[in-house]
């Protein structure tokens, strides 16, 4: 693949470890004594789900083994909000592939341009991914537990219920469209509660869980609102929420939550971080 049509990793050996050998190393620590790829593997064969995006030092552990309990289909359509304030304000990824120190992971062209062309609101624009990191860090997670993932990249700005809505149900109507359904993932990637003491950020972030986990998108929006909660990938999240209704979500499972204080021992000043699964 030319060169050009390659997104390099942006946060390679500061997020994560930088070598395919110390990377496989660093996942398989996350997931913890006892866990075997080939007797686990498998897991729930969900619609969608959340992870964090944190260091791996930090939220590693919650995004590993909440992807540990997912069947990782073939076709992932990844969300993330934009934390550079580059490109556009819905930025869609159609053609090329994301290098990590586990191998090329290719765009799902297809599938892009459908998106593409079925909701107003997507751009096409490779600016807004060209330094984002809340995509890249899920890629060697969801590459350790299948090799063949092709993705559909796409960055979000903040923005109201209605418009999120709408894009949400776009990329439901082009999976159903497709008939996609068996083979296509949606990842959400969102940290919660940014650098608050711990208590209140487990109390803020238990009710945007709780939103999440009755799959209500537009309580979720109105407790970020009315609670201040400096989650930064709201927007994905209720994208996700909202298309995974349209293809028959049910349920949703915590998978865990933890903070940052957790992990260095300074409860003073934390993130949280929480894995959900949609199914």
């Amino acid at each position: 693949m030319e060169s050009s049509k390659i997104r390099k990793p942006s946060v390679c050996g500061q997020f994560y470890s930088a070598s395919s050998a110390s990377l496989t190393k660093q996942i398989q620590g996350l997931l913890g004594q006892g866990f075997s790829l080939k007797e686990e593997i498998g897991g729930y064969d969900c619609l969608a789900c959340m992870l964090p995006h944190a260091g791996y030092m930090y939220s590693g552990s919650v995004a590993a083994k909440t992807v540990s309990q997912i069947k990782i289909k073939d076709k992932i359509i990844l969300l993330g909000p934009n934390h550079t304030g580059f490109g556009a304000r819905f930025s869609i990824v159609k053609e090329g592939a994301w290098q990590t120190p586990l191998g090329e992971v290719p765009i799902e062209s297809e599938l892009a341009e459908e998106l593409l062309r079925e909701c107003k609101y997507l751009e096409e624009d490779n600016l807004a991914h060209a330094y984002e990191h809340s995509l890249e860090v899920e890629l060697p997670l969801l590459q350790y537990f299948n090799k063949k993932i092709a993705i559909v990249p796409i960055a979000f700005f903040p923005a109201e219920a209605q418009i999120l809505g709408e894009i949400g149900r776009d990329i439901a109507k082009v999976i159903k469209r497709r008939n996609l359904q068996s083979s296509t993932l949606l990842v959400a990637s969102s940290d919660m509660t940014h650098y608050e003491p711990q208590a209140q950020a487990e109390k803020k972030d238990s009710q945007a869980i709780q939103a999440i986990l009755d799959l209500d998108e537009k309580r979720l929006l109105e407790k970020v609102r009315e609670l201040e909660i400096s989650m930064c990938g709201y927007a994905p999240v209720a994208v996700m929420l909202v298309a995974a209704k349209e293809l028959g979500a049910k349920k949703a499972r915590l998978v865990k939550y933890q903070t940052s204080g957790d992990v260095t021992q300074d409860k003073a000043s934390v993130v949280g971080y929480a894995g959900i699964i949609i199914y």
